[in-house]
């Protein structure tokens, strides 16, 4: 009997995931309550879409029913109810877009420390001699060393800044050259560009507050690829208006989108974006031979990559 998955991902992708060889069968998961079509499949496929956040569901009775695995598409859990890892087997994304969320940090740190904008001229009057930041030679602090927290480390390593990180495992880093610091005091205090690349989890809610900001160096650069809670937006708008944080990119906010006239819109030390540094739809083909090799894994009653632990949120 062919595997059934309900999925929330678009026709194209279910079609391509319908071709696996075991043909299983696709059944598209509810738009407003995706968690109902587990009661007839064996596989939930979910993304965080609006629906979880707008539409949070009591736990189903009964729960996991049926199902005997969650497949999240983001690496991220946070945006579903915690009752959802109480299946059997529950995997991430994790790693599908690392590379392009490094890229984007990447390029919001050289943004910030050229900023040719500024530099540019428009008329022979201003012509002149302007000095430009550097980036080889600068401190890049890591909060988090998992996939994207290592694809920026490799990046700032080339091009040959210092690389400093915290983890909360407290292993090696995998990424030569990297140095692991103790604390994040430590590391704010001696980050030129502070890159926020960890789990959102009820012990990383706010983990970078007044405190942490009141550390950092003058001048410093706050990049959050992560997730908004793990930001205080209030400490953070504060340190900026104070001048003991330089400049802030933020892809991510809590809430998303933020609410009309939100200072963060307008603040002339913030450069936000959408979402968007997973840049997901030149990544989805990622996502995809992810989902289907670790289908055949799980046929061969192999484990899966990914798993996600329930008692870490991640």
């Amino acid at each position: 009997m062919s595997l059934v998955i309900a999925s929330q991902f678009d026709a194209d992708f279910n079609e391509a995931l319908a071709r696996h060889p075991s043909r299983p069968v696709i059944v598209e998961a509810a738009a407003d309550e995706p968690w109902a079509s587990a009661q007839d499949a064996d596989v939930l496929l979910v993304m965080p879409s609006p629906t979880w956040k707008r539409r949070p569901a009591p736990r189903p009775d009964p729960w996991p029913g049926r199902l005997q695995w969650v497949y999240s598409g983001s690496a991220g859990i946070d945006f579903y109810p915690e009752w959802l890892l109480d299946a059997p087997l529950v995997t991430c994304g994790r790693g599908v877009a690392s590379e392009e969320i490094a890229d984007y940090v990447i390029a919001a740190i050289y943004a910030q420390a050229k900023d040719l904008d500024a530099a540019t001229v428009r008329s022979r009057e201003e012509w002149g001699p302007k000095a430009l930041g550097q980036v080889a030679g600068t401190t890049i602090g890591i909060v988090g060393l998992g996939a994207i927290g290592s694809a920026v480390a490799r990046r700032g390593l080339a091009l040959g800044a210092h690389v400093a990180a915290v983890r909360r495992s407290g292993m090696q880093p995998g990424v030569t050259g990297v140095e692991l610091v103790a604390t994040l005091a430590e590391l704010a205090s001696r980050s030129d560009h502070i890159i926020l690349a960890l789990p959102s989890t009820a012990q990383t809610r706010n983990l970078v507050d007044a405190e942490f900001l009141s550390r950092v160096r003058p001048g410093a650069h706050l990049v959050n690829v992560a997730r908004g809670a793990i930001l205080d937006q209030e400490a953070l708008l504060d340190a900026l208006d104070a001048g003991r944080l330089g400049f802030a990119t933020l892809d991510v906010t809590e809430p998303e989108p933020l609410p009309a006239g939100h200072r963060l819109y307008t603040h002339p030390k913030v450069r936000l974006t959408p979402h968007i540094s997973s840049n997901y739809l030149r990544v989805r083909h990622r996502l995809l031979e992810k989902v289907l090799d670790d289908l055949s894994r799980y046929l061969r009653g192999e484990r899966p990559s990914d798993i996600v632990d329930p008692a870490r949120g991640y």
